[in-house]
């Protein structure tokens, strides 16, 4: 046999050695609105060993680096992976939130789709599931995981969001000029599933064309609050939440988090991470979600 034949031979054993056997995208439509998500498999099939659901930020997607460099590293650990994309209210939605798309969204939404992806996972033969959310997707993760499906063993909390009513009044007055007061009693003035009557700042887009009023008050005026910490459960699923040193997005996270004593909680900081964190800090996400796995997996 020739060496090129035998280094042709070797290429598969080479790929599954180095973690990742396949990526692709895969798709479900629960409701009236089609879902997409990564899939990333590091074994031979998708029912092998647990698997690691990962939900992104605020009006982002799963092709963030930050994503795409967990699901790499949980590839090189043989780890599968589904890192899914939240529609925002959008059929099929890939890349980034165009703000000047009308928005109809809800942060509860992001519950419902997680659930539709679970139990997608479980009719692909998935019995162990660990849940990863970062930024507002952490948030959106814990709020999931108070009651969550069986098979979730876990949840790890990456620079999850932190909320107040107050934090978000003087936010909102400082990048945008405008009380948010204002705005709120111009929302509750609407029937719920009207558009606001004119262009409206939201979230991270200046001067939004159409915003639903049921839409702003569920990120302004939430039903249940949006703040991580206070969203986990003593008890609960077994939780870690990492906190960057140098997080200049959720400041208050490790101070809040010192007054959080539960038996089910493993708070960590990552000295010198940002709320992203870049490079070699996502190592330090990977092993603790390994160290979690670990833990709780049977």
């Amino acid at each position: 046999m020739n060496k090129l034949l035998k280094q042709l031979l070797l290429l598969p054993l080479v790929s599954l050695a180095a973690g990742l056997v396949s990526a692709e995208q895969v798709s479900i439509k629960p409701n009236q609105l089609r879902l997409n998500a990564q899939l990333s498999l590091a074994t031979e099939a998708i029912n092998e060993g647990p698997l690691v659901l990962i939900v992104h930020g605020t009006l982002a997607h799963n092709g963030m680096e930050i994503i795409a460099s967990l699901q790499e590293l949980l590839a090189d650990e043989e780890l599968n992976s589904l890192a899914i994309n939240l529609s925002l209210g959008i059929d099929d939605r890939q890349g980034a939130y165009d703000c000047a798309i009308p928005h109809q969204h809800q942060h509860q939404d992001a519950s419902g789709e997680i659930a539709a992806w679970i139990n997608w996972l479980k009719l692909q033969g998935v019995e162990q599931v660990l849940l990863a959310g970062h930024s507002r997707g952490g948030s959106q993760v814990a709020a999931y995981s108070q009651q969550a499906d069986g098979a979730v063993i876990g949840q790890v909390l990456i620079a999850p969001m932190t909320w107040s009513p107050e934090h978000a009044a003087k936010t909102y007055q400082r990048n945008y000029q405008t009380s948010l007061l204002e705005q709120l009693n111009v929302a509750n003035a609407q029937a719920k599933n009207d558009w606001l009557p004119t262009a409206t700042s939201f979230i991270y887009c200046k001067d939004a064309p159409q915003v639903k009023a049921a839409s702003f008050l569920s990120y302004y005026q939430p039903a249940q609050t949006l703040n991580t910490p206070d969203l986990i459960i003593d008890g609960g699923l077994p939780t870690v939440l990492l906190a960057g040193s140098e997080d200049q997005v959720v400041k208050d996270l490790p101070q809040q988090m010192q007054t959080r004593q539960l038996s089910n909680l493993e708070f960590i900081v990552v000295d010198g991470a940002d709320h992203y964190f870049r490079d070699l800090y996502a190592d330090e996400l990977v092993e603790a979600m390994l160290d979690l796995i670990e833990s709780v997996a049977q």
